[in-house]
């Protein structure tokens, strides 16, 4: 299934830590209202990269209102899910938010994204005031949000992009590439729907642009940051007991591609096990976690192993040994040789 066919919340759930990693800064400031930050921010966030020759390039824009203490307007740049641009409606500046990023291009690209930003900015504002009134509302906290990309296989040089726009965190209208149209996803969006479908020049660009530019984009972006993209860094796994679960964490790797797989007595396990989404480290690197629902009394009837796939290197492998008349411990090894 393609990018662009996924739902929002397909594509950007959970969220909480990755809108702390992406936005840093303006998150510590929403996170002084009460409001819920995946509601909020549900887009600031990125699709996830399936594999280790898979690479992207993406743009997120949001519009608030209703928020005090908070950008009305936020820009953020990945590149593989690391970011590489920001801009808000406090600073009115587009910075590099990595460092050969920073190192890579002249202070006239800065100028001119400042300057798209800006412009972007007004245009966001104008928006969610507009679209607050089709679905007649005034007052409260509202988001207006823009999110496209695109991803290229560097092995089949398959393409893929996408164009959406958000309302509170659910989809308002998304661009079908393939047959060149847009989509509503509700009846307020259905006049912006027919308005934008009529712009063919627009939509051929939009077309050259995914295809294409994009594409360009990331690999001469890929080329930039070649030293910090290109690496790969092994995960550190530990576990984590309580009453019915033990939680298996990997964490500090990169790139984001990885596998945690619970097994007892050396078979796979996919009942009561909850896979958790591969979230940022604020590092750059990655975690992830694994929980299996296993009871004290469950966990001296076999022996359960979490195991974690990285390219980095050959699996590590943790082991849950329990021991009568002891308290419960854990040994580990790396692939066929034990830690001490």
């Amino acid at each position: 299934m393609s990018v662009a066919s996924r739902s929002l919340k397909e594509q950007y759930r959970p969220v909480r830590r990755k809108i702390e990693y992406i936005i840093t800064l303006s998150c510590l400031h929403l996170m002084k209202t009460n409001m819920t930050i995946g509601t909020l921010l549900v887009v600031l966030c990125c699709f996830h990269v399936a594999s280790g020759v898979t690479h992207s390039l993406q743009y997120f824009y949001t519009s608030t209102s209703g928020i005090q203490n908070f950008p009305e307007f936020i820009t953020v740049g990945l590149v593989d899910g690391q970011p590489i641009s920001h801009y808000d409606s406090i600073t009115k500046k587009e910075v590099p938010k990595a460092e050969w990023m920073a190192a890579s291009v002249d202070s006239d690209y800065w100028k001119r994204e400042t300057e798209i930003s800006g412009a972007t900015e007004a245009t966001f504002k104008a928006d969610i005031d507009i679209v607050k009134s089709r679905f007649n509302q005034t007052e409260g906290v509202h988001t207006w949000q823009w999110m496209y990309g695109c991803q290229w296989d560097d092995e089949s040089g398959d393409v893929d992009g996408y164009n959406q726009f958000g309302y509170d965190g659910e989809d308002f209208v998304t661009l079908d590439l393939k047959n060149l149209r847009y989509i509503a996803a509700n009846q307020q969006a259905v006049i912006t729907k027919h308005k934008w479908d009529k712009d063919k020049g627009l939509l051929e660009m939009y077309k050259q642009y995914f295809t294409h530019t994009c594409i360009d984009w990331v690999k001469k972006y890929l080329q930039y940051g070649n030293s910090t993209l290109g690496r790969t860094v092994s995960p550190k796994v530990t576990l984590l007991q309580k009453d019915l679960r033990v939680v298996c964490h990997a964490t500090g790797f990169y790139p984001d591609g990885v596998m945690i797989t619970w097994n007892r007595d050396g078979v796979d396990m996919h009942e009561d096990v909850d896979m958790g989404e591969t979230l940022p480290n604020e590092d750059g690197t990655f975690q992830k976690r694994a929980e299996l629902k296993v009871s004290p009394e469950e966990r001296k009837k076999g022996q359960f192993t979490c195991e974690v796939a990285h390219k980095s290197g050959e699996p590590i492998v943790k082991i849950l040994i329990v021991e009568e008349g002891k308290n419960q411990h854990l040994k580990h090894h790396y692939g066929d040789g034990l830690l001490p």
